[in-house]
């Protein structure tokens, strides 16, 4: 298996990428609302002019530092869903309105302020989206009024515009079946829509309301009103998206390539792929890391450099010493973010090398 490859590596599968990212698209398109996937699951460029070329309207990005690489790639419509504060982003924000269309999410006065000052100072206000706490309890005020007023408190500040309004229902992770995450998704479309419509009858008109999460994507994007989505998983999707249920092995994107390093007892297996290529996202989890192919390797723990898993008694003959198998992370996001590049494959062959250029970008 790609013998060419050092272990561990990353492994993108170029072929699941891109039906993942038509399906999504189709999705999106099916029910009339703009997709703006979130990069921060990949980090590269080159995914995510393939979002874009198949019919993405824009990207949402984390941080100003993902932003960034991201425009001098020449993308240039861009939703920075993250409060920005402190004189040091607000010129970094500055310079990067010079080259693209940049939207920002916040859910405080405190951090419009800052924005509405470099409005003012550019002569261009700075488009800005209001976060909602639909229920994961992160930032955000809860919908309808404590909202509302926030949106009306916000919009007073001169320099800034408040286009629309923004949530991330991640409390869709802990969902335990198809109906409560079809509940949750629901609540996260219809609690923005009447929370705008709540601030139309106060005076102020929002145009956008961006609803995000790959749980939830499929299903709020058939709530009427809600205008798009943004999720980002999806691209590579992982283990707990097939908890889940939105996502099958056969279409994970993302692995990483590891050998078997040992088996010192029947029954015991390590890999050369601990928490610095898999992350610890999840630990403990059933399921939470899996071997493609190997539905009955259970994965014990992790160290820094070591995957420790289990086979049954009767399976212990299997994966000798030099076995090269992809494990799928937890949580893809985090993972990719632990590599400096990753191996495009396609039909079994490696095909290219892919920088994650976004990596660390955390400021």
């Amino acid at each position: 298996m790609y013998p060419e490859l050092d272990t561990p590596s990353l492994v993108i599968d170029l072929d699941v990428v891109r039906a993942n990212v038509a399906e999504m698209a189709k999705t999106a398109a099916t029910h009339g609302v703009k997709l703006r996937p979130h990069i921060k699951t990949h980090k590269m460029p080159e995914l995510a002019r393939m979002q874009l070329e198949a019919g993405a309207t824009g990207i949402t990005c984390a941080k100003l530092g993902e932003a960034e690489i991201m425009a001098d790639a020449g993308i240039d419509d861009i939703l920075v869903a993250y409060p920005i504060w402190g004189e040091p982003k607000l010129r970094r924000l500055a310079a990067l309105r010079e080259r693209a269309r940049v939207r920002v999410s916040l859910d405080s006065p405190d951090v419009a302020a800052g924005l509405g000052r470099l409005g003012r100072e550019t002569g261009s206000p700075v488009e800005i989206l209001v976060e909602v706490d639909t229920g994961q309890h992160r930032l955000g005020r809860p919908p309808g009024r404590p909202t509302a007023d926030l949106v009306a408190e916000i919009a007073a500040i001169p320099g800034v515009e408040v286009v629309g309004l923004l949530t991330l229902a991640g409390h869709s992770y802990h969902a335990r079946t198809a109906g409560e995450l079809a509940e949750v998704s629901r609540r996260e479309g219809t609690d923005l829509v009447e929370t705008a419509e709540m601030c139309a009858r106060d005076g102020i008109e929002l145009r956008e309301i961006s609803v995000g999460s790959t749980p939830t994507a499929r299903y709020v994007a058939g709530v009427a009103g809600v205008t798009e989505i943004r999720p980002g998983t999806y691209i590579f999707n992982d283990t707990a998206m097939m908890r889940l249920g939105v996502a099958t092995e056969a279409t994970t994107g993302a692995r990483v390539l590891t050998t078997v390093i040992a088996r010192s007892s029947a029954e015991r297996v390590v890999f050369d792929a601990g928490t610095k290529c898999l992350t610890s996202d999840g630990a403990g989890t059933p399921g939470w890391i899996r071997a493609v192919g190997v539905p009955h390797l259970q994965m014990d723990f992790l160290n820094e450099e070591h995957a420790v898993a289990r086979l049954d008694p009767g399976d212990a003959a299997e994966l000798p010493v030099g076995t090269r198998v992809q494990l799928i992370p937890s949580h893809a996001c985090s993972a990719v973010n632990l590599f400096d590049v990753a191996y495009g494959v396609e039909g079994g062959r490696v095909v290219t090398e892919l920088r994650v250029a976004a990596r660390g970008a955390v400021l």
